[in-house]
């Protein structure tokens, strides 16, 4: 009989991979990278444990959106007092943070507790070609 392994949060080995986000649909690379923070490409995989990857995007400005959700999807901010409602398209948020976009539906596809907090912490989304992970041994990670 076998017995599932449990990994231990000491014996996790952490990688460290990059992503060129230009021309890349937003929706396909948001579920590969979180995946990949999650940690659900590796055979000991162990929901409880942070054991997902360090990810780096760059040129997270140039990823595209389909059809017409430029300007048609919209982004929510409440600032919890009545009639504090901010509603915006993703052009407008483009021109004013061109990372939130990829960096929204990303963490939309994370848990949303402790553990998702854990993981968006392995995360790195650059506008442009520059990134301060020169130091790491970077794989480049593809997304089809």
């Amino acid at each position: 009989m076998r017995q599932t392994t449990m990994i231990k949060h000491k014996e996790v080995e952490k990688n460290w991979f990059i992503v060129d986000a230009e021309g890349i649909i937003v929706g396909k690379l948001a579920a590969k990278v979180a995946s990949v923070l999650r940690g659900k490409h590796k055979p000991t995989f162990t929901p409880h444990v942070d054991m997902g990857d360090n990810v780096v995007i760059i040129n997270a400005e140039k990823a595209v959106l389909t059809a017409n959700k430029e300007e048609n999807k919209l982004y929510y901010s409440h600032s919890g007092y009545p009639g504090g409602l901010k509603t915006r398209n993703a052009a407008t948020l483009r021109k004013k943070n061109p990372t939130a976009i990829v960096e929204k539906a990303i963490y939309g596809m994370l848990p949303h507790n402790k553990l998702g907090d854990k993981q968006r912490r392995n995360l790195f989304v650059y506008a442009g070609e520059d990134h301060k992970q020169q130091a790491q041994k970077l794989e480049k990670l593809e997304v089809k």
